[in-house]
Protein backbone atom coordinates (compact mmCIF):
# COMPACT_ATOMS: atom_id res chain seq x y z
CA UNK A 1 0.00 0.00 0.00
CA UNK A 2 3.02 2.16 1.01
CA UNK A 3 4.72 1.55 -2.68
CA UNK A 4 0.87 2.39 -4.43
CA UNK A 5 1.23 5.73 -2.62
CA UNK A 6 4.90 6.65 -3.35
CA UNK A 7 4.00 5.87 -6.95
CA UNK A 8 0.79 7.80 -7.10
CA UNK A 9 2.51 10.81 -5.13
CA UNK A 10 4.91 12.12 -8.00
CA UNK A 11 1.90 11.56 -10.62
CA UNK A 12 -0.38 14.35 -9.16
CA UNK A 13 3.06 16.45 -8.43
CA UNK A 14 3.71 15.96 -11.98
CA UNK A 15 0.21 17.46 -12.79
CA UNK A 16 0.40 20.45 -10.46
CA UNK A 17 3.67 21.70 -12.21
CA UNK A 18 2.00 21.15 -15.61
CA UNK A 19 -1.27 22.85 -14.38
CA UNK A 20 1.22 25.80 -12.48
CA UNK A 21 3.10 25.57 -15.88
CA UNK A 22 -0.13 26.21 -17.93
CA UNK A 23 -0.72 29.37 -15.80
CA UNK A 24 2.50 30.81 -16.09
CA UNK A 25 2.11 30.05 -19.87
CA UNK A 26 -1.19 32.11 -19.62
CA UNK A 27 0.12 35.02 -17.87
CA UNK A 28 2.49 37.29 -17.14
CA UNK A 29 4.45 38.29 -13.57
CA UNK A 30 5.75 41.65 -14.43
CA UNK A 31 4.08 44.64 -15.65
CA UNK A 32 4.81 45.59 -19.01
CA UNK A 33 5.08 49.39 -20.21
CA UNK A 34 6.00 51.11 -22.78
CA UNK A 35 5.84 54.74 -24.81
CA UNK A 36 7.41 58.37 -24.17
CA UNK A 37 10.71 59.13 -23.92
CA UNK A 38 9.87 61.93 -21.06
CA UNK A 39 7.31 60.25 -19.15
CA UNK A 40 10.00 57.19 -18.83
CA UNK A 41 12.16 58.28 -16.28
CA UNK A 42 9.59 58.92 -14.12
CA UNK A 43 7.44 55.64 -14.97
CA UNK A 44 11.14 54.38 -13.80
CA UNK A 45 11.39 55.85 -10.50
CA UNK A 46 7.86 54.64 -9.43
CA UNK A 47 8.31 51.15 -10.93
CA UNK A 48 11.57 50.89 -8.84
CA UNK A 49 9.57 52.63 -5.37
CA UNK A 50 6.74 49.96 -6.31
CA UNK A 51 9.41 47.39 -6.70
CA UNK A 52 10.76 47.38 -3.12
CA UNK A 53 7.92 48.46 -0.91
CA UNK A 54 5.14 45.58 -2.90
CA UNK A 55 5.77 42.08 -3.37
CA UNK A 56 5.24 42.61 -6.82
CA UNK A 57 8.23 42.29 -9.30
CA UNK A 58 9.19 45.85 -10.55
CA UNK A 59 7.94 46.60 -14.11
CA UNK A 60 9.54 46.20 -17.17
CA UNK A 61 9.84 49.83 -19.32
CA UNK A 62 10.81 50.35 -22.65
CA UNK A 63 11.02 53.98 -24.78
CA UNK A 64 9.59 53.48 -27.95
CA UNK A 65 8.07 57.15 -28.09
CA UNK A 66 4.99 57.76 -27.15
CA UNK A 67 3.62 57.15 -31.22
CA UNK A 68 5.07 54.13 -30.73
CA UNK A 69 3.99 52.87 -27.76
CA UNK A 70 0.55 53.70 -28.33
CA UNK A 71 1.58 51.27 -31.70
CA UNK A 72 2.24 48.40 -29.77
CA UNK A 73 -0.37 49.25 -27.01
CA UNK A 74 -3.43 49.45 -29.60
CA UNK A 75 -2.43 46.29 -31.20
CA UNK A 76 -4.78 43.80 -29.24
CA UNK A 77 -5.85 42.66 -25.59
CA UNK A 78 -3.40 39.32 -25.14
CA UNK A 79 -0.92 39.29 -22.85
CA UNK A 80 1.96 39.50 -25.40
CA UNK A 81 0.76 43.37 -25.84
CA UNK A 82 1.71 45.68 -23.44
CA UNK A 83 -0.30 46.50 -19.90
CA UNK A 84 0.26 50.46 -20.18
CA UNK A 85 1.82 52.86 -22.95
CA UNK A 86 3.37 56.60 -21.53
CA UNK A 87 2.64 59.34 -23.50
CA UNK A 88 3.73 62.79 -23.64
CA UNK A 89 0.65 64.13 -24.97
CA UNK A 90 -2.61 62.90 -25.00
CA UNK A 91 -4.36 59.86 -27.20
CA UNK A 92 -4.62 60.42 -30.95
CA UNK A 93 -8.17 60.14 -31.86
CA UNK A 94 -6.77 57.68 -34.60
CA UNK A 95 -4.97 55.58 -31.73
CA UNK A 96 -8.19 55.53 -29.88
CA UNK A 97 -10.15 53.98 -32.41
CA UNK A 98 -7.44 51.57 -33.42
CA UNK A 99 -7.57 50.35 -29.94
CA UNK A 100 -11.44 49.86 -30.40
CA UNK A 101 -11.08 48.20 -33.79
CA UNK A 102 -8.41 45.79 -31.97
CA UNK A 103 -10.58 45.20 -28.74
CA UNK A 104 -8.71 47.43 -26.90
CA UNK A 105 -11.98 48.79 -25.25
CA UNK A 106 -11.18 50.04 -22.16
CA UNK A 107 -8.44 52.24 -21.10
CA UNK A 108 -8.08 54.31 -18.54
CA UNK A 109 -6.28 58.02 -18.69
CA UNK A 110 -3.94 59.03 -16.26
CA UNK A 111 -2.36 62.27 -16.42
CA UNK A 112 0.63 62.88 -14.16
CA UNK A 113 1.33 66.65 -14.54
CA UNK A 114 2.76 68.81 -16.94
CA UNK A 115 6.22 69.11 -18.81
CA UNK A 116 8.23 72.16 -20.65
CA UNK A 117 10.09 71.19 -23.98
CA UNK A 118 13.23 72.98 -23.61
CA UNK A 119 15.32 74.17 -26.66
CA UNK A 120 18.92 74.44 -25.04
CA UNK A 121 22.62 74.68 -25.72
CA UNK A 122 25.96 74.27 -23.77
CA UNK A 123 26.33 76.26 -20.49
CA UNK A 124 29.47 77.06 -22.97
CA UNK A 125 27.71 79.25 -24.84
CA UNK A 126 25.84 82.10 -24.94
CA UNK A 127 22.14 82.42 -24.09
CA UNK A 128 19.57 82.22 -26.97
CA UNK A 129 16.27 84.01 -26.75
CA UNK A 130 13.36 83.11 -29.27
CA UNK A 131 10.45 83.98 -30.42
CA UNK A 132 8.29 81.04 -31.45
CA UNK A 133 8.31 82.64 -35.17
CA UNK A 134 12.03 82.42 -35.12
CA UNK A 135 11.78 78.29 -34.31
CA UNK A 136 9.47 77.63 -37.47
CA UNK A 137 10.84 80.06 -39.87
CA UNK A 138 14.47 78.44 -38.85
CA UNK A 139 13.22 74.24 -38.63
CA UNK A 140 10.23 73.99 -41.32
CA UNK A 141 10.47 72.44 -44.37
CA UNK A 142 9.07 75.39 -46.19
CA UNK A 143 8.78 78.70 -45.43
CA UNK A 144 7.42 82.28 -46.79
CA UNK A 145 10.01 83.33 -49.89
CA UNK A 146 12.59 86.05 -48.37
CA UNK A 147 11.08 88.16 -51.43
CA UNK A 148 7.90 89.02 -49.38
CA UNK A 149 5.62 87.34 -51.89
CA UNK A 150 2.71 85.24 -50.32
CA UNK A 151 4.34 81.98 -51.45
CA UNK A 152 6.25 78.82 -49.65
CA UNK A 153 10.07 77.52 -50.67
CA UNK A 154 12.27 75.23 -49.86
CA UNK A 155 14.06 76.55 -46.36
CA UNK A 156 16.58 78.68 -47.43
CA UNK A 157 18.47 79.77 -43.87
CA UNK A 158 21.81 78.31 -43.20
CA UNK A 159 22.14 80.69 -39.45
CA UNK A 160 20.23 81.87 -36.93
CA UNK A 161 20.66 85.47 -37.93
CA UNK A 162 19.12 85.12 -41.37
CA UNK A 163 16.15 84.20 -39.26
CA UNK A 164 16.52 87.03 -36.52
CA UNK A 165 18.94 89.71 -37.20
CA UNK A 166 19.19 89.53 -33.55
CA UNK A 167 20.15 86.13 -32.98
CA UNK A 168 23.85 85.14 -33.13
CA UNK A 169 25.71 84.61 -36.30
CA UNK A 170 26.08 80.53 -36.04
CA UNK A 171 25.03 77.61 -38.18
CA UNK A 172 21.48 76.17 -37.41
CA UNK A 173 21.85 72.84 -36.13
CA UNK A 174 18.93 71.17 -33.87
CA UNK A 175 19.00 67.47 -32.30
CA UNK A 176 15.92 66.42 -31.64
CA UNK A 177 13.11 63.52 -31.64
CA UNK A 178 12.13 61.33 -34.49
CA UNK A 179 8.75 61.63 -35.17
CA UNK A 180 7.45 58.55 -33.18
CA UNK A 181 8.33 61.15 -30.36
CA UNK A 182 5.71 62.76 -28.04
CA UNK A 183 7.80 65.61 -27.64
CA UNK A 184 8.16 65.92 -31.67
CA UNK A 185 4.31 66.06 -31.48
CA UNK A 186 4.33 68.65 -28.86
CA UNK A 187 7.10 70.82 -30.28
CA UNK A 188 5.46 70.30 -33.57
CA UNK A 189 1.99 71.64 -32.36
CA UNK A 190 3.33 74.29 -29.86
CA UNK A 191 6.24 75.57 -30.84
CA UNK A 192 6.55 74.83 -34.48
CA UNK A 193 2.72 76.05 -34.89
CA UNK A 194 2.74 78.87 -32.58
CA UNK A 195 5.26 80.45 -34.51
CA UNK A 196 3.70 79.60 -37.96
CA UNK A 197 0.32 81.70 -37.13
CA UNK A 198 2.14 84.78 -36.40
CA UNK A 199 2.66 84.47 -40.51
CA UNK A 200 -0.72 86.37 -41.17
CA UNK A 201 -1.71 84.62 -44.36
CA UNK A 202 -0.87 81.07 -43.91
CA UNK A 203 -2.59 81.59 -40.51
CA UNK A 204 -5.86 82.66 -42.59
CA UNK A 205 -5.35 78.94 -44.44
CA UNK A 206 -6.62 77.06 -41.61
CA UNK A 207 -10.10 78.25 -41.98
CA UNK A 208 -9.76 77.24 -45.77
CA UNK A 209 -7.62 74.14 -45.67
CA UNK A 210 -6.72 72.39 -42.52
CA UNK A 211 -4.90 69.72 -43.63
CA UNK A 212 -2.65 72.04 -45.70
CA UNK A 213 -2.43 74.93 -42.90
CA UNK A 214 -0.88 71.48 -40.61
CA UNK A 215 1.37 70.54 -43.15
CA UNK A 216 3.37 74.11 -43.64
CA UNK A 217 3.18 74.24 -39.83
CA UNK A 218 4.08 71.24 -38.80
CA UNK A 219 6.55 69.90 -41.42
CA UNK A 220 10.17 69.61 -40.10
CA UNK A 221 13.35 70.09 -42.56
CA UNK A 222 15.22 67.51 -43.83
CA UNK A 223 18.33 68.84 -45.12
CA UNK A 224 20.85 68.29 -42.06
CA UNK A 225 19.70 71.25 -40.23
CA UNK A 226 17.20 69.28 -38.17
CA UNK A 227 19.28 66.37 -36.71
CA UNK A 228 16.68 63.29 -35.43
CA UNK A 229 18.91 62.36 -32.39
CA UNK A 230 16.59 58.97 -31.34
CA UNK A 231 14.78 58.31 -28.35
CA UNK A 232 17.76 59.34 -25.81
CA UNK A 233 17.18 62.66 -24.58
CA UNK A 234 20.25 61.97 -22.46
CA UNK A 235 22.34 61.31 -25.71
CA UNK A 236 20.59 64.78 -27.10
CA UNK A 237 22.87 66.01 -23.80
CA UNK A 238 25.99 64.19 -24.35
CA UNK A 239 26.13 65.95 -27.85
CA UNK A 240 25.70 69.61 -27.18
CA UNK A 241 28.26 69.34 -24.85
CA UNK A 242 30.52 67.64 -27.22
CA UNK A 243 29.37 70.54 -29.92
CA UNK A 244 28.60 73.86 -28.21
CA UNK A 245 27.03 75.73 -31.14
CA UNK A 246 24.30 73.01 -31.72
CA UNK A 247 20.91 73.34 -29.91
CA UNK A 248 18.72 70.50 -28.36
CA UNK A 249 14.94 69.91 -28.09
CA UNK A 250 13.71 67.40 -24.85
CA UNK A 251 11.71 67.94 -21.65
CA UNK A 252 11.97 70.02 -19.10
CA UNK A 253 12.92 67.21 -16.47
CA UNK A 254 16.30 66.33 -18.86
CA UNK A 255 16.74 70.13 -18.71
CA UNK A 256 16.53 70.44 -14.83
CA UNK A 257 18.79 67.28 -14.38
CA UNK A 258 21.54 68.28 -16.70
CA UNK A 259 21.13 72.22 -15.63
CA UNK A 260 25.40 71.76 -14.45
CA UNK A 261 26.17 71.25 -18.45
CA UNK A 262 23.10 73.24 -20.20
CA UNK A 263 21.20 75.96 -20.24
CA UNK A 264 17.51 76.42 -21.75
CA UNK A 265 16.86 79.32 -23.86
CA UNK A 266 14.09 82.18 -22.94
CA UNK A 267 10.96 82.02 -25.22
CA UNK A 268 9.51 84.91 -25.44
CA UNK A 269 10.95 86.58 -23.00
CA UNK A 270 10.04 83.62 -20.33
CA UNK A 271 12.48 80.65 -19.46
CA UNK A 272 11.73 77.01 -18.67
CA UNK A 273 11.58 77.14 -15.04
CA UNK A 274 8.73 74.95 -12.54
CA UNK A 275 6.67 77.91 -11.75
CA UNK A 276 5.96 79.45 -15.32
CA UNK A 277 5.49 75.99 -16.43
CA UNK A 278 3.29 75.11 -13.72
CA UNK A 279 1.60 78.36 -14.39
CA UNK A 280 1.25 78.29 -18.12
CA UNK A 281 3.22 81.38 -18.98
CA UNK A 282 5.93 79.29 -20.78
CA UNK A 283 4.19 78.51 -24.43
CA UNK A 284 6.25 75.47 -25.00
CA UNK A 285 4.09 73.46 -22.17
CA UNK A 286 2.79 70.39 -22.09
CA UNK A 287 0.42 67.40 -20.35
CA UNK A 288 2.18 64.00 -19.57
CA UNK A 289 -0.24 60.63 -19.56
CA UNK A 290 -0.15 57.15 -19.01
CA UNK A 291 -2.84 54.51 -20.27
CA UNK A 292 -3.67 51.39 -18.85
CA UNK A 293 -5.26 48.37 -20.61
CA UNK A 294 -7.87 47.28 -18.01
CA UNK A 295 -8.51 44.00 -19.68
CA UNK A 296 -5.14 42.90 -17.93
CA UNK A 297 -6.13 44.32 -14.73
CA UNK A 298 -6.33 40.88 -12.45
CA UNK A 299 -4.06 38.88 -14.93
CA UNK A 300 -1.39 40.86 -14.89
CA UNK A 301 0.15 41.30 -11.06
CA UNK A 302 0.15 44.48 -9.45
CA UNK A 303 -1.00 46.41 -12.66
CA UNK A 304 -3.82 48.33 -9.76
CA UNK A 305 -0.93 48.90 -7.44
CA UNK A 306 1.27 50.16 -9.38
CA UNK A 307 -1.17 52.77 -10.50
CA UNK A 308 -2.36 54.00 -7.43
CA UNK A 309 1.65 54.01 -6.66
CA UNK A 310 2.39 56.62 -9.67
CA UNK A 311 -0.54 58.63 -8.22
CA UNK A 312 -0.43 58.87 -4.95
CA UNK A 313 0.72 62.46 -3.27
CA UNK A 314 3.95 60.75 -1.78
CA UNK A 315 4.63 60.43 -5.69
CA UNK A 316 3.03 63.20 -7.99
CA UNK A 317 1.89 65.52 -4.81
CA UNK A 318 3.28 69.11 -4.58
CA UNK A 319 5.95 67.50 -2.28
CA UNK A 320 6.71 63.81 -3.97
CA UNK A 321 9.56 62.22 -5.27
CA UNK A 322 8.47 62.72 -8.66
CA UNK A 323 8.39 66.76 -8.37
CA UNK A 324 12.07 66.09 -7.51
CA UNK A 325 12.91 64.67 -10.21
CA UNK A 326 11.17 67.41 -12.39
CA UNK A 327 7.69 66.80 -12.79
CA UNK A 328 5.54 69.80 -12.91
CA UNK A 329 2.58 68.58 -10.68
CA UNK A 330 -1.06 68.63 -11.25
CA UNK A 331 -3.52 70.83 -9.15
CA UNK A 332 -4.85 68.89 -5.40
CA UNK A 333 -8.17 69.28 -7.24
CA UNK A 334 -7.27 67.57 -10.35
CA UNK A 335 -4.96 65.12 -8.30
CA UNK A 336 -7.78 63.95 -6.41
CA UNK A 337 -9.74 63.94 -9.34
CA UNK A 338 -7.11 61.13 -11.31
CA UNK A 339 -6.92 59.01 -8.57
CA UNK A 340 -10.56 58.68 -8.04
CA UNK A 341 -10.49 57.40 -12.25
CA UNK A 342 -7.62 54.99 -11.14
CA UNK A 343 -9.68 53.71 -8.32
CA UNK A 344 -12.76 52.85 -10.96
CA UNK A 345 -10.77 52.18 -13.72
CA UNK A 346 -12.92 54.89 -15.51
CA UNK A 347 -13.04 53.82 -19.06
CA UNK A 348 -11.62 56.73 -21.99
CA UNK A 349 -14.49 58.17 -24.27
CA UNK A 350 -13.56 59.96 -27.30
Amino acid sequence: MMKLRTAVFPVAAAMALVVAGNAQAAGRDRIDIVGSSTVYPFATVVAEKFGKKTGFKTPKIESTGSGGGMKLFCAGVDLNTPDITNASRRIKKSEYKKCMKNGVTSITEVQIGFDGIAIANSKQAPLFKFDRKDLFLALAKKVPNPDGSQTLVDNPYTTWDQVNAKLPHSKIEVLGPPPTSGTRDAFAELAMEGGCKKIGWIKAMKKKDKKAYKGICHSVREDGAYIEAGENDNLIVQKLEANPKALGIFGFSFLEQNDDKVQGSIIEGVAPEFETIADGSYPISRPLFFYSKNAHVGSVPGMKEYMMEFTSEQAFGDDGYLVDKGLIPLSPEKRKEVREAVQQLKPLKM
